[in-house]
């Protein structure tokens, strides 16, 4: 399957691409539920009770509501609130349903509105002031109101919408191929019944009653499936490796801390889909041998952690984990463990001792965790994006997921796209899409007519893509030999009106931070790194004595010094962490030296190095002069005024009420 044939036969949007009853050793094996009860009532009633969960025919109106953690920020608790008072005031006798994130994260508050025998359809933007006119319009006339709709699900049986077109023909959506997203957005993610009627935990019963764990790690390794938190190691052969460690205790470990400035992949997969982790988990843990896992998740994910520990608990309940799973043989225990946030524990033996209950602080390697890592006993430590990818290739085996991407980097891969882009949120593309079909094609471009400046991808740890050079594809080795890292996939896009120094200051203010302190390299050159940047965008009026000299012998080291950094670190942070300033030195090499030699910042973005000045436009109305807080603006009444730059405090005031573009910025 070439990547741009992809949804010729793929879905972009629905929960399994070929939607298939749960498998019969699942079936004969699950413990307590409502499909256990139609399956002791018989075939016709378990079809139809599998219909009704995948809502192939409802009886009434159903409201669907995006509340995943960005729907919830952008209001959708309250448009909640306000469509469930509507359908009571009214007595309207409807279901609404609470869904996770769909990736649309710039149209929420999401709503989905599904009608007997009507396709489902999607509307963005519904605030509560817009609740009435949306269900007025689809539940009383049956009209879609066009300026909210983001487009209807292909559902076979049902009459469409006429007039609409689908969801999938979204510029969002067109271009992904949804495996780990496949039902993000669109099932009750705590109902754990709707997940197995799309075919839920039929790969795990598979894989449990008739493969071996050998067997299973060479079918992964077949498919390509390379670690998605960053390093791309290949995971059947790490998988191999712990199963191949002596030993009878071995853990698997999923990492969901996530502490990458603008990423959110895993947190959204957690609360919109946390059974495909939870099966992700129980084939990962046979592969290797580990009858106890563990989810590491940060604390401030509350609201993923409370649907993955519903989920563990239906997943008991059912028989899905625990002693004996669905009468194989196998047990598993998974664990929540709830991290503080320390972006040094998203390294791997930092991540264990903190699992441990110990400071999370990195250990040299070898050994491998692989080999030796929580208690000492052989270790596998898998992200949430790669976990949640094991479901589709074991059901829909090795050569599918394969058939994806390029030569070295196969199947899809997830993005969070934040920043100065018209559309944001979870992208879900095969490996080969090229960053710019991702920032243009489906993020729509940067907003307010301005130019594209770059995309830094692979958070604090990555580097700087120009606009010049974003047709690269997202292929693990092309962009390692770009000088960038595809990281867990965070890719931040930044317009024209950055700066490139100033942004690289931020990510290093991050890292320096969270440096865990244990190795000098980081510790202290990380903050001295910090310390050149502040004195490169810092003014003349600010500094004393020799400081200007010094400014100069510090830059002088800089990229010295972040390669000595590289070179001497004792883990995989540290030795990255330079990464935003050596990508920004190379490819804006220009801002740097208009800092450093002319103290001024071409984008306009550092406030202390910015010059204010009145040009001849100024017809002197004296409106700079009243909104000016610190009466630096002075002159006569229809006389060019002048500014006092020693008082002057950049806060742009003036610019912001001249109605003559008389006030320059330089």
């Amino acid at each position: 399957m070439q990547k741009d044939e992809c949804n010729k036969s793929e879905n972009a949007v629905g929960c399994w691409p070929e939607s298939t009853k749960p498998s019969p050793d699942l079936l004969s094996g699950l413990k307590r539920g409502v499909l256990t009860n139609a399956i002791k009532s018989g075939d016709d009633k378990l079809s139809a009770e599998l219909s009704r969960l995948r809502r192939e025919s409802v009886t009434k109106p159903v409201v669907f509501v995006g509340t995943g953690t960005c729907g919830l920020g952008a209001g959708a608790g309250k448009t909640l609130s306000t469509i469930q008072d509507y359908l009571t005031k009214r007595k309207i006798d409807a279901d609404v349903v609470e869904v996770g994130c769909i990736g649309l994260c710039s149209e929420e508050p999401i709503v989905d509105v599904r009608l007997p025998d009507k396709a489902r359809v999607s509307f963005g933007g519904v605030s509560t002031d817009k609740v009435a006119d949306l269900l007025d319009g689809v539940l009383s006339n049956g009209d879609v109101p066009k300026e909210m709709v983001l487009g209807q699900f292909r559902t076979p049986g049902v009459t469409a919408w006429e007039g609409v077109a689908y969801l999938d023909e979204h510029p969002f959506l067109s271009r992904q191929c949804r495996v780990v997203l496949a039902c993000s957005g669109i099932i009750d993610p705590a109902n754990i019944d709707e997940y197995i009627a799309n075919g839920g935990y039929s790969a795990a019963a598979t894989v449990l009653k008739k493969m071996t764990p050998a067997e299973v790690c060479s079918l992964v390794e077949s498919s390509g499936l390379r670690g998605r938190g960053g390093g791309g190691f290949p995971t059947g052969k790490k998988w191999q490796f712990a199963l191949n460690a002596p030993g009878k205790q071995k853990y698997l470990i999923c990492n969901a801390d996530e502490g990458d400035p603008g990423a959110f992949m895993d947190r959204a997969v957690c609360e919109s889909d946390p059974h495909r982790l939870i099966e992700g988990m129980i084939i990962a843990a046979y592969a290797i041998g580990a009858t106890k896992a563990y989810i590491y998740i940060r604390a401030e994910y509350p609201l993923a952690v409370k649907r993955l520990t519903e989920a563990i608990a239906q997943a008991k309940a059912y028989g899905l984990i625990g002693r004996n799973i669905l009468g194989s043989g196998n047990k598993l225990e998974i664990v929540i463990k709830e991290g503080a946030g320390a972006f040094v524990c998203g390294e791997e033996t930092a991540l264990i001792h903190s699992v441990e209950g110990k400071r999370g602080m990195p250990r040299p390697r070898p050994p491998f965790p692989a080999v030796q890592g929580l208690f000492d006993k052989p270790t596998i430590i898998n992200n949430v994006e790669t976990l949640s990818n094991l479901a589709m290739i074991l059901g829909k085996g090795s050569e599918w997921y394969a058939a994806m991407g390029t030569s070295g980097s196969k199947g899809t891969k997830v993005f969070a796209l934040s920043g100065m882009v018209r559309r944001t949120g979870l992208v879900e593309v095969p490996m080969g899409t090229t960053l710019r079909q991702v920032v243009f094609d489906i993020g729509g471009g940067i907003p307010n007519n301005k130019r594209c400046k770059a995309v830094q991808i692979g958070g604090p740890s990555g580097g700087c893509v120009p606009e010049a050079y974003l047709d690269i594809e997202t292929d693990y080795e092309a962009l390692e030999e770009f000088g960038a890292i595809m990281g867990s996939g965070g890719l931040v896009v930044v317009d024209e009106s950055t700066c490139m120094v100033d942004f690289a200051k931020f990510f290093m203010e991050f890292i320096q931070s969270e440096s865990c302190g244990k190795c000098i390299p980081c510790r202290e050159g990380t903050r001295r790194m910090l310390e050149i940047l502040q004195a490169i965008v810092r003014p003349r009026r600010h500094e004393e004595n020799i400081d200007a000299l010094l400014r100069f012998q510090g830059i002088i080291y800089l990229e010295k010094l972040a390669e000595t950094i590289k070179i001497t670190s004792l883990c995989g942070l540290g030795q990255t962490a330079p990464n935003p300033v050596l990508s920004t030195l190379r490819w804006f090499r220009d801002e740097y030296e208009a800092h450093v030699f002319e103290r001024r910042c071409p984008a306009g973005a550092c406030r202390e190095l910015v010059h204010y000045s009145i040009n001849e436009n100024c017809v002197g109305c004296q409106a700079c002069v009243r909104a000016c807080p610190e009466g630096a603006i002075t002159g006569e009444k229809k006389q060019r005024h002048t500014i006092d730059t020693d008082k002057c405090i950049k806060c742009d005031a003036c610019r912001n009420v001249c109605k003559f573009n008389a006030v320059d910025v330089m």
